[in-house]
This record gives C-alpha cells, sequence and structure tokens, in this order.
C-alpha cells in the first residue's frame, strides 16, 4: 500500500467563516459531477451538516480530515483511497484559513494540497485584491491555486475584482449572490440536507452559475503517499447495535460506522421518532442532532422511551452523544420555553440557550481508553451527576466536557471520533 497515487484536488477556504465555502464547494462538486467527473469531497475539522450538503453534490461520502482528531496517517489513508478512482478531490475548510491549531492551512501544507480562497465580494471592490494577497502571502510555503469570488452583485462587480488581483493570482471565477443559490442556516450551522426539498435544484443552479464564470479546468494533480497498513481486530464480532436515524439524530461520522462494521458489528437502525420499539440489539448508539426541533414527539412517543429504559435496566451498553444525551435528561426545554420530559435516565434537565455555550475539540480519558473528539452546542444541562471523566482542548478555552456514566450507560456533549481509538470504541458498545 506505498504506492504513490495522484489526483487534482484543491482545498476551499476563506478568511473567516460565513464567507460562503460550502455553496462554492458543492457548487464545485456539482459543476464536475454534472460534467461526467467523479468528485470525492472532504470537510476539514469536526462537522456533520455540511457533509450531508457535499454528499448530494457529489454523489459520494464525505469524510473529515484533520491532523488532530483524525490523525494524519488516517486523512492520508482516506486521501490516498479516493485518489484512486477520483477524478477531483475537493477539501472544505473550516473557519478561516489560519484559524486554530491545526489550522486548514496547516492540513493543505501537510499533504501538498493548494489553496482556493473564497471571498466574499459583497460591498468589496479592489480591496479583494489585497485581501487574496494576504490569503496566498501571510506563510510563503503554502500551496496556493487561486481565489474565487463569492455573492458577486453582477459582471461589472466581478470584472472589478477580478482586475484586483496582483503578482500573478488565478481568477476560479465568481459565484452571483442569487437567493436561489445560498443554503439557509439555522443555530447548529446549514439546514439539514435531508429538509431541502429543492436542494439540488440550488446546487444545479449554483453550478450553472460557476460554470458560466469559469473554465471548469481541472485543477494539478496532487501526489498522495500510501498509508501505513492497520489491521482491525473483531472485536465486535457478532454484536447488534442500534443507532438512532430520524430528522431527531442524524449527526454520525460515516467514518464511525465503518469502524464498527469493520470491526464486525452488525449496525440497525431505528428512529426514536417514528418507530415504537427497538430492533433486536445489544448495545445502542444514540448520536446528536436536533432534538430540540423534535422534543414534544420524542416525549409523546412512550413506547419508544420505554423500550431504551428498558435496555438500559437489563445492563445493555448505551452510548450517547450531545443531542443523544439530552435524550436521556428528565426533560428539555426549548428556546421558547416550551418543556417535554423525556427518557428520565439521567437525573436533570437541559435548556436551550439562544448563544452558542461550547465549540471545542476534545480529548477524553475514559477507563476504556482515551477518544478524540469535539463539543459543539447551544443548550445547558443541570445535573448532579459526578462526572467519570473530563474532556481537554488542545486549543484550550471553552470545553472540558463532562462525561457521564450510569451502569453501561455513557454519556456526554462530546462527539467521538471512533477511529481514533478503536479499542476503546468496543469496549463501550460490547456487551
Amino acid at each position: 500500500m506505498s504506492q504513490t497515487r495522484h489526483c487534482p484536488a484543491v482545498l476551499i477556504a476563506a478568511p473567516a467563516s460565513g464567507q460562503g465555502k460550502t455553496t462554492v464547494t458543492a457548487a464545485l462538486a456539482r459543476l464536475h459531477r454534472n460534467l461526467g467527473r467523479k468528485v470525492r469531497v472532504f470537510k476539514c475539522g469536526p462537522d456533520f451538516l455540511d457533509p450531508m450538503i457535499l454528499e448530494r453534490a457529489s454523489g459520494a461520502p464525505v469524510y473529515q480530515l484533520d491532523l488532530w482528531m483524525i490523525g494524519a496517517e488516517e486523512s492520508r489513508r482516506l486521501l490516498w483511497e479516493a485518489a484512486g478512482d477520483a477524478d477531483l478531490i475537493l477539501i472544505e475548510g473550516v473557519m478561516g484559513l489560519f484559524d486554530g491549531t491545526p489550522s486548514s492551512a496547516d492540513l493543505a501544507r501537510h499533504f501538498g494540497v493548494p489553496v482556493l480562497a473564497v471571498i466574499d465580494g459583497t460591498a468589496m471592490a479592489q480591496t479583494f485584491g489585497a485581501l487574496a494577497l494576504g490569503l496566498a502571502r501571510y506563510q510563503p510555503d503554502l500551496p496556493f491555486a487561486g481565489v474565487l469570488a463569492n455573492r458577486v452583485g453582477s459582471l461589472r462587480h466581478a470584472q472589478l475584482l477580478e482586475g484586483s488581483l496582483t503578482e500573478g493570482l488565478r481568477w476560479y471565477g465568481g459565484l452571483s449572490r442569487e437567493r436561489g443559490i445560498e443554503l439557509p442556516s439555522r443555530h447548529l450551522g446549514l439546514v439539514q440536507a435531508s429538509e431541502l426539498n429543492d436542494l439540488d435544484l440550488r446546487l444545479d443552479a449554483a453550478a450553472q452559475a460557476l460554470g458560466d464564470s469559469c473554465d471548469a479546468a481541472l485543477p494539478p494533480p496532487v501526489a498522495f503517499a500510501g498509508p501505513t497498513p492497520v489491521t482491525t481486530q473483531p472485536s465486535l464480532a457478532g454484536v447488534r447495535i442500534g443507532v438512532a436515524r430520524d430528522e431527531a439524530f442524524a449527526f454520525t461520522y460515516g467514518a464511525n460506522l465503518d469502524l464498527l462494521r469493520e470491526l464486525g458489528a452488525q449496525l440497525l437502525f431505528f428512529s426514536p421518532v417514528h418507530d415504537h420499539a427497538l430492533p433486536p440489539v445489544d448495545s445502542l448508539y444514540l448520536p446528536g442532532g436536533y432534538p430540540e426541533l423534535h422534543h414534544h414527539a420524542l416525549s409523546a412517543n412512550a413506547p419508544m422511551r420505554e423500550a431504551i429504559r428498558a435496555h438500559h435496566a437489563q445492563g445493555k451498553p448505551l452510548l450517547a452523544e450531545c443531542g443523544g444525551m439530552l435524550y436521556l435528561l428528565d426533560a428539555l426545554t426549548d428556546v421558547a420555553g416550551e418543556r417535554a420530559e423525556l427518557l428520565g435516565l439521567l437525573p436533570g434537565e437541559a435548556v436551550m440557550q439562544k448563544r452558542l455555550a461550547a465549540l471545542a475539540l476534545q480529548a477524553v480519558a475514559l477507563p476504556e481508553g482515551t477518544l478524540r473528539g469535539h463539543t459543539y452546542h447551544h443548550s445547558l444541562t443541570d445535573t448532579a451527576l459526578k462526572p467519570i471523566a473530563r474532556g481537554q482542548s488542545p486549543n484550550g478555552g471553552r470545553g472540558n466536557e463532562a462525561v457521564y456514566r450510569v451502569g453501561r450507560l455513557t454519556a456526554s456533549y462530546v462527539h467521538f471520533y471512533f477511529p481514533s481509538n478503536p479499542d476503546a470504541t468496543a469496549a463501550l458498545l460490547r456487551p
């Protein structure tokens, strides 16, 4: 597995969040897909919502890349595998290009992937060129492909932005600010792909608009070295794991589910909102999502609540993350002040906040081993339980999330990245 593979690739970054990276990445993916090319898209850093959009745009699964949470070697493996059959690899960055440790720029430099900078051109003319030059030259060793303008007002506006570029910076085109192109958002980020009935129309419109402003030529190929072979032991062989999946619980890393299958587990998906019984399972995995938007429906589904309580009472494993943990509490109150009683397996209640409550990468030293992941939530939880562990963030700042345990139930605000420690993951979910 040591041979090098070559594939055209760019990392789409921006000066800050909110510049439209996902819209542009999705437009590029759909543009090249509509031209008959096989496109693989990755998301830099922890994120669940952007990959849903990017999967629809590209028609292929989207995985995370990150030098800390995923690790350099696992990121290398994912890129190398994609380079084996893709015509183009797109990587959507996170936050601003140089923000965080490690940053999107660090990942681009590590793998030699050139950066395509997306800059919101709203209310801007020649200053666009200064901003582009700063991004390109701030770190001299950063591979840089060029610049793409987002939210362009007119053809004349695009010409002003393109004309402002200096020192040979390449113009990759501009995407207009038409309403039918932008992707709608809510408090945790973009609206889920499954909730947008006109998503494909938006993607095709964005691809067409982008294609009208650029030549859609592929970027130069990047060399991706093969990873070190890894052997996975079937430590969950025969274990049936119930995975919550519906409009309330959808924040799952594809790599997490892949790993569980590689460990030998059988995954059985169920809906806490709609189903009235659990499938025949040995363990439960309740990922994050939007339970606060569906807490009345979750509360009203008494048969499912009783089934999960019975699962816990039988001493079977249950892992709950963020929104999954909120479901386990006595009650959840949304931002409008509406309260709904939930499972009651964890003493305490949560209240949704109008502002972000925590955002940080996390490493948690559990009795089973250390797992890495991240936290991102708008709720505050009040519980008398004492945590068995707390997370630590490599960037400092807010975080230090608590992990709670009641019998075989483990719950936290942390979204764990299972491949960061397959043995610990297996220990959490093995009967």
